[in-house]
């Protein structure tokens, strides 16, 4: 990414693991605990541990990089991250849902954006201890190995996650894909595209920006890519933080799933 130097990128990414590992630590003190929750606007849930993990991170992340804007799903917006050139954006807990029933899939993600694309980005699973880490131009890893997106070409037996809306069309159910169960995480289930474990997956409009800048630079570096319906790269950092229907592919594959899922104009 111009402007931004390998030493740079990998001093950040160092920053953002080991904010990322930590408050995956916290977070999974209250996992299988029942602890408080309640729903917040949107309807969505949100729990003491969210907001815990949200402030540690806020303190972590804001003392190593205080010109550093920032933008997190458990944190009031601030339109001042708009004038900043890097900016901090994160889910504490990614799969809160899934996290509140015991599922083991939530995670930590935590990105740095610069002019509306990620360059270090990390996705951490505490329960499955799984860590995934990136940076622009410097490859994706899953427990510090190389990853790379299946080869898969043909939509045929491709191995598919997503919403049951998008999956359950009648051109979905013709091109003989393998429907796996939704994953409760929109970070995990992109990031399981990325290893190569899914071939393919979807999510319905409305994704914000910390569902998925670290996993959008994850697929990237791992030579794939989370594009809208129309194949259009996302950019980060904006007045709105919400995205609409996207697919995380092989690049390759992409054309082909584009047919099925693309809506027939009426």
């Amino acid at each position: 990414m111009p402007g931004i130097d390998q030493f740079t990128k990998e001093k950040d990414l160092v920053l953002l693991r080991n904010a990322a590992i930590a408050g995956g630590m916290i977070a999974k003190r209250y996992f299988g605990e029942n602890p408080q929750s309640w729903t917040k606007q949107g309807n969505s849930p949100v729990s003491i541990a969210d907001l815990e993990v949200d402030r540690f991170l806020k303190d972590t992340l804001l003392k190593a990089r205080p010109d550093y804007g920032w933008l997190s799903e458990e944190s009031e917006d601030n339109p001042e991250r708009l004038k900043k050139q890097r900016v901090f954006v994160v889910d504490p807990i990614d799969g809160t849902r899934a996290f509140l029933f015991n599922k083991s899939e939530w995670c930590v993600s935590v990105a740095i954006v610069e002019n509306g694309r990620p360059y270090a980005g990390v996705v951490y699973c505490p329960v499955r201890d799984e860590l995934f880490t990136a940076t622009s131009q410097g490859g994706a890893f899953k427990n510090d190995v190389p990853i790379k997106v299946s080869a898969k070409e043909d939509v045929e037996n491709s191995l598919v996650s997503g919403p049951d809306r998008l999956l359950s069309s009648p051109k979905a159910k013709a091109a003989s894909l393998q429907f796996q169960p939704k994953i409760g995480s929109l970070a995990y289930r992109f990031a399981m595209v990325a290893d190569g474990r899914l071939d393919a997956a979807m999510a319905q409009a409305r994704a914000s920006d910390w569902d998925l800048a670290a996993v959008d630079l994850l697929l990237a570096e791992a030579g794939g890519q989370l594009v809208d319906a129309q194949g259009n790269a996302l950019l980060y950092n904006k007045s709105s933080t919400n995205h609409p229907e996207l697919v995380a592919s092989p690049v390759k594959l992409f054309k082909r799933l584009q047919g099925i899922f693309r809506r027939d104009e009426p």
